[in-house]
């Protein structure tokens, strides 16, 4: 049997997919040109806060939540005519979501680097 790792697929993603820094994100959020989405799991938001302006689709949902097709869609949940920037704790979760919307046919998606750990400190505010 040969199964990849979860950091290969990691790494692998890394390569296809653009990744952004906190400050990029912080600066696309503020001038209203993305969607921020959150893909970390209901009980991190609810240990460690959220970050404001974000909106939450958990990463089992992901796919569901983002296909029209989809009995699970969640229409107007996303404006669908600004940029995807995905984030999770670390950004390990985020780049593979950021690969998998891709392969769904999502061009302008990102994610970002370092996660909610490195926006904590890069000018986002948390609401606990």
């Amino acid at each position: 049997m040969n199964i990849k790792s979860a950091s290969t697929l990691v790494s692998e993603a890394l390569q296809e997919i653009r990744t952004i820094t906190p400050k990029e994100a912080l600066e696309k959020s503020n001038n209203n040109k993305c969607n921020l989405i959150d893909i970390r799991d209901v009980r991190e938001l609810e240990r460690l806060g959220r970050i404001e302006n974000s909106s939450h689709i958990p990463r089992g949902m992901l796919e569901f939540w983002m296909d029209p097709d989809s009995q699970y869609f969640r229409d107007g949940k996303i404006d669908m005519n600004k940029e995807i920037v995905l984030f999770c704790a670390g950004g390990l979760r985020s780049a593979l979501a950021t690969k998998t919307l891709k392969n769904m046919g999502f061009t302008n998606v990102c994610h970002i680097e370092g996660g909610f750990g490195s926006m904590q400190n890069s000018g986002f505010k948390v609401i606990k």
